[in-house]
């Protein structure tokens, strides 16, 4: 989280505000961080580590402009009484472009989120209603 500008910038957004001093402090074990930095850096941390994994991710789901094939299944009926259940089917679609999509989970933006995977399944045609509300998506890349 020391080496570079992306972190220590992260850092600062975090709300941690150390001196150079303290910070060798804590890296030579002489003094620990307090309960509220300690949040701070877990903050900082997961901002970070969220951009790194994003920046790979979108790498492998674009695959050089293949995309990727996904399954998607419509809906969760475990609640519903078996009787009541409605038949519904899985797709498989392959997503070309997932840079709005993993841009707005990186940055923790659920609305963009949810607009970007409207404008993804629009290709199922007159179906994509029954994908429009998703709980999670879920990839093995």
């Amino acid at each position: 989280m020391t080496k570079s500008g992306r972190s220590r910038q992260a850092a600062r957004d975090a709300g941690l505000t150390v001196t150079d001093r303290m910070l060798k402090a804590w890296l030579e074990g002489k003094r620990r961080p307090s309960k509220v930095n300690l949040e701070c850096i877990d903050a900082a941390y997961r901002a970070v580590r969220r951009q790194n994994v994003a920046r790979h991710l979108l790498k492998r789901l674009n695959r050089e402009g293949r995309g990727t094939r996904v399954e998607i299944h419509p809906l969760n009926q475990s609640q519903v009484a078996r009787p009541l259940q409605r038949v519904v089917e899985y797709r498989t679609m392959n997503v070309r472009r997932w840079d709005k999509i993993v841009a707005s989970w990186a940055a923790g933006d659920y609305q963009g989120l949810d607009a970007a995977w409207d404008d993804t399944i629009v290709d199922l045609c007159s179906q994509w209603g029954q994908y429009e509300y998703v709980t999670n998506v879920g990839f093995a890349a």
